[in-house]
């Protein structure tokens, strides 16, 4: 049906069948359509601000990599969901620049007495590595979230299982 529709009680538009936008013009069709939250990671994923609130699958046999966009303040987050534990390589969750960090806590299930240990992120860490083994994605299901805080800063929290010797999945990578 071609018009516009409007929805009083979401506040929100909609020009002929296309997407929903709300009073300011912005795109809110999630909001009617929740499976369109969730993104393939596939091998490689630069993400933007415009991904906000995305769940985006840890999807490949070979591992993936994603890039976050800079970090400003602006409250955008992402949730990443290990959806094919990788056999080669390692998911991997890593800021966009040298100046951007990770802080907050990523909690492990370890395998070797069924105890939970925590990894707090150091002062200068940006990248977040699932090796397969020590540091995560041994099952699917385990996930991290993170938040644009504040100017090159993005919170952290996660819960995943490790096997062997478990270490941090924190380093400092981004150059």
């Amino acid at each position: 049906m071609a018009g516009i529709w409007i929805d009083p009680d979401v506040g929100a538009f909609r020009l002929g069948s296309g997407a929903f936008y709300n009073d300011a013009g912005v795109d809110v069709s999630d909001l009617f359509d929740p499976s369109s939250r969730i993104s393939a990671g596939g091998s490689t994923l630069t993400l933007t601000s415009a991904s906000d609130s995305k769940t985006i699958m840890l999807d490949t046999l070979a591992g993936t990599v994603v890039t976050l966009p800079a970090a400003s303040g602006s409250g955008v987050r992402f949730k990443f969901v290990v959806s094919a534990a990788a056999t080669s390589n390692s998911h991997i969750v890593k800021v966009a620049n040298a100046s951007d960090t990770f802080k907050g806590v990523i909690l492990t299930l370890s395998d070797n007495s069924a105890a939970v240990l925590g990894y707090a992120a150091g002062a200068s860490d940006d990248t977040i590595t699932l090796n397969r083994g020590t540091t995560g994605s041994t099952i699917v299901g385990e996930w991290i979230e993170v938040e644009d805080i504040k100017a090159n800063v993005w919170a952290v929290r996660g819960i995943t299982a490790s096997t062997g010797t478990e270490a941090t999945p924190f380093s400092a990578t981004v150059s």
